[in-house]
């Protein structure tokens, strides 16, 4: 079974390669080429019949991804979905379903079947908490139980895994012997580091990882090769685990193009803003620059409630330096799990903060969006503001007796008015 990397290396154009071009306003034979040199990624699994491609990566819009899922504790299909609702209506290019909670492989294959956006997961979290519920112990999670998930999820459809593969014994080592204020916050990370600590082998995933690229060659699913040692607080971003186990995600990267399977890597965390620049450059050069995924950055930890600001601060500065890939954080971080208003408020954020690193980085179709919508307020054309604004609905209801103005009182609104009588 052919992949998108191996058709771009042999030359080839694909269906979806055309699509991305013109979606992306680029020419097709630079998306074949950057996906030849993993540059981009096109998330895309071979088997799944109702999703749209969506390209990650250099010379692409920022992309953003929203995550849903069910767990025990709160939380159904039926909130879930309404959450793919959400997300497709704000706008959101692509979901995870991270879904912990009962019946996952039904809970997954129901929110596949409901929308056409491109869907991940982290089989991980289904294999690891059904050898818990099953033996109470992640060490009698198998090699085998783990790849026998991955595989099915493949199959049932995902576009692209998050798998810790770099969470290695060599990676632990560096961790313990540094220490940490907030250890390890990864979900998956820490299944994988207390398997490793706990049978004293090596992480599965790293092991067998040629089997980890049969699989997703065989479907064409992209590999998001996870930060497992992400920062998990300002005071931890960029030490010594975490740069271990980016070298170790370099070497991934690099094995996975000449496998044929497509990949890209993700990035931290919590980072200060001083530090963001640096450590994005950092990351690109470590891992081959393959498209980066990164959570928020949070440039501050001390906004509970508010974190979906925190991390549109810093995944404008991310963007702006190289991170192709912002997941949102929503205002319910590090406090719950988030409700529908949260997701929304949360793709907002994220939205804004990857426009504005369009912006920053010369893309020509964000800069002439901000544009016409200047244009527009000069002009006075609410109807089209609404059209080029990133929330519409903020319009809705608006009215005023005069000029179709929603407010009287608001300055821009009366300085160009005032404007437009003399000039």
């Amino acid at each position: 079974m052919s992949t998108q990397i191996i058709e771009a290396q042999a030359g080839n154009i694909t269906e979806e390669m055309s699509f991305i071009a013109q979606k992306e306003e680029v020419s097709e034979e630079f998306i074949r080429q950057k996906v030849a040199d993993g540059r981009i990624v096109i998330l895309k699994n071979n088997q799944r019949k109702n999703s749209i491609p969506v390209a990650v990566g250099e010379g692409m819009s920022v992309k953003i991804n929203a995550n849903i899922g069910t767990s025990n504790e709160r939380s159904t299909l039926e909130q879930e979905l309404d959450k793919v609702r959400v997300i497709e209506q704000t706008g959101a290019d692509v979901l995870m379903d991270l879904s912990t909670g009962k019946d996952i492989d039904e809970v997954r294959r129901k929110i596949i079947a409901s929308t056409t956006l491109p869907i991940g997961t982290v089989p991980m979290y289904q294999a690891g908490k059904e050898a818990l519920d099953e033996h109470h112990n992640i060490a009698k999670l198998s090699k085998d139980k783990l790849f026998a998930d991955i595989e099915k999820q493949c199959r049932d459809g995902v576009d692209f895994i998050t798998v810790h593969c770099g969470v290695t014994k060599f990676v632990i080592d560096q961790l313990e012997r540094q220490g940490r204020v907030t250890g390890i916050v990864s979900r998956g990370g820490a299944m994988l580091a207390c398997w490793i600590k706990a049978t004293g082998m090596e992480n599965p995933l790293y092991a067998y990882y040629d089997e980890l690229l049969d699989i997703a060659r065989t479907y064409d699913v992209t590999l998001s090769l996870g930060d497992g040692l992400r920062p998990g607080c300002g005071a931890d971003a960029g030490d010594r685990a975490q740069v271990a186990e980016t070298i170790v995600l370099g070497e991934l990267v690099k094995r996975a193009k000449k496998s044929g399977v497509q990949a890209m890597v993700e990035g931290p965390g919590h980072v200060p803003m001083n530090k963001i620049p640096s450590m994005i450059k950092t990351i690109k050069e470590l891992t081959d620059y393959a498209p980066l995924y990164v959570l928020g950055p949070l440039v501050t930890d001390i906004a509970p409630g508010y974190d979906h600001i925190t991390a549109a601060i810093g995944g404008t500065l991310a963007g702006m330096h190289g991170a192709d890939f912002l997941c949102y954080v929503t205002p319910a971080e590090h406090l719950g799990l988030p409700n529908s208003k949260q997701v929304r408020e949360g793709i907002l954020a994220s939205k804004i903060a990857a426009h504005a690193a369009d912006v920053a980085r010369g893309c020509e179709k964000a800069i002439e969006m901000d544009k016409q919508m200047s244009i527009a307020r000069k002009n006075l054309d609410w109807t089209l503001q609404k059209e080029y604004a990133i929330d519409k609905s903020v319009f809705n209801g608006l009215n005023c007796e005069k000029d179709g103005a929603p407010c009287t009182m608001c300055g821009d609104y009366c300085s160009m008015k005032i404007f437009k009588e003399y000039f």
